[in-house]
């Protein structure tokens, strides 16, 4: 349920930002906007929320929010619309994307239980890394040699 909460509010204030920028501003219809706003809403929501998000930080989900946004306004655009200024709108709408994406993961990490625990704090992955140290030089102990060596 926390998910369809969560998908809910982004695919609805997407839908306001996206209409905004690419409706009033670019020109688009109301049908096109819902079109890229779904596509773009599931899309962003399973990777970039669900996949990068918990296992980074929130820039680095946001910038990679960024140019998902970007190249898919930019194809869906130029395959639902004749516009002439597809690059510039494509980056004015990934830019809003991108700044509601980044207010978006921080309601995310506060709210959903997945991504913080009972302390409150937030879980960003396993990202301890160990190494292994020896002075071993051969992987042969010295008191196990043949007999030519003796």
């Amino acid at each position: 349920m926390q998910h369809f909460k969560a998908l809910a509010l982004k695919f609805l204030a997407s839908l306001v930002l996206l209409y905004i920028i690419l409706g009033l501003f670019f020109g688009m219809s109301f049908v096109n906007v819902f079109i890229i706003t779904a596509i773009l809403g599931i899309t962003a929501y399973i990777l970039g929320d669900m996949v990068i998000l918990p296992r980074s930080s929130n820039m680095i989900a946001t910038a990679a929010d960024f140019g998902l946004a970007f190249l898919l306004i930019w194809f869906l655009s130029s395959i639902l619309t004749n516009g002439d200024n597809l690059i510039a709108m494509s980056i004015a709408a990934a830019l809003g994307v991108a700044l509601f994406e980044y207010l978006f993961h921080l309601y995310l990490l506060r709210n959903m239980t997945e991504a913080s625990n009972e302390k409150g704090t937030i879980n960003q992955g396993n990202l301890r890394y160990n190494t292994e140290v020896s002075e071993d030089l051969t992987p042969v102990r010295p008191d196990v040699r043949s007999e030519e060596d003796k």
